[in-house]
């Protein structure tokens, strides 16, 4: 699956804009072999519809990382560790032996700059200030370098729905922000996840051409504990591409303000009406008493 972690219409949008570059991704297949035949590079490649070959002028094989856990001495101090994952910490850090803490890549999980300097400081206040930061409680946000862009941060709405929390979604199209058609970069979309019913912001997905700046401000709301109706207040300056995330903040300003006038009517209608009959052009009787005849 292409870029499986992230939403499929975020993923799907990058895999249509990376074909339009001339750009050929396949799935489920292996390379079988490679060799080079004057100064190319040829792979065979196989999978369910058999196999192919394609040259290339040069080959580049992302491998991934492993944790350094040898030669720390783990075993003699208790702390328990896989040497795949790296070293198992709870959400404060802590490894198993509770006057340890871990932090950056040899704890395994998102090995990203950024998160590694938020685990530090959480280390060091954990472990000398005797603070309970958690790593859970971070904003922490990433981004898949491509063209357009693709930046996440917080819950997708898969991981909401498994943790029975109900999410609304506010999506702004590109297409839709006037400095994006000036740029010619109107592909993409900014998403805004919410906690229904509230404007506590959940998490967000943004696919542009610069998502990776677009996306602070998401993290900086959450970081912030601000709902999303504050970012509809924040001015900008006219015309940028982060208009995107005021408009789908205006969005959901707006719903809010449809909520309400509808719950004022019925409230109204409820009142006016009271024990109400419904006449045969669906006008309400009205609940006022009507004024007695004076007495002759």
């Amino acid at each position: 699956m292409f870029l499986g972690h992230e939403e499929r219409d975020a993923a799907q949008l990058l895999s249509d804009a990376l074909a339009r570059d001339g750009i050929a991704i396949h799935l489920d297949t292996q390379t079988t072999r490679v060799r080079v035949e004057g100064r190319d590079k040829v792979a065979e490649l196989v999978n369910d519809a058999g196999t192919q070959t394609v040259t290339v002028d040069q080959i580049l094989v992302g491998v991934g990382t492993a944790p350094n856990v040898q030669g720390l001495g783990l075993d003699a101090a208790g702390v328990v560790y896989d040497e795949a994952q790296g070293i198992r910490v709870d959400d404060c850090l802590r490894t198993s032996n509770p006057r340890v803490f871990a932090a950056g890549d040899v704890c395994g999980g998102n090995k990203f700059p950024h998160a590694e300097s938020a685990a530090g400081r959480i280390v060091v206040a954990n472990a000398l200030f005797l603070g309970r930061q958690r790593l859970s409680a971070e904003a922490i946000p990433w981004c898949t370098f491509t063209d357009p862009e693709i930046a996440h941060v917080g819950l997708y709405v898969n991981e909401a729905r498994q943790k029975h929390i109900p999410v609304k979604t506010f999506t702004i199209l590109m297409h839709e922000v006037d400095r994006a058609i000036a740029d010619g970069e109107d592909d993409g979309f900014v998403k805004v996840h919410v906690r229904e019913g509230t404007g506590k912001i959940l998490g967000g997905t943004v696919v542009a051409s610069h998502a990776g700046d677009l996306i602070n401000e998401i993290s900086l709301a959450m970081s912030a504990g601000l709902d999303l109706q504050a970012l509809a207040r924040v001015n900008q300056p006219y015309p940028t591409q982060s208009q995107a995330i005021r408009m789908a903040a205006g969005t959901y300003a707006a719903s809010r303000r449809a909520s309400f006038g509808a719950w004022m009517k019925k409230k109204w209608l409820s009142w006016t009406a009271g024990p109400q009959s419904m006449g045969a052009e669906g006008e309400l009787a009205s609940r006022w008493p009507r004024k007695s005849s004076p007495a002759s």
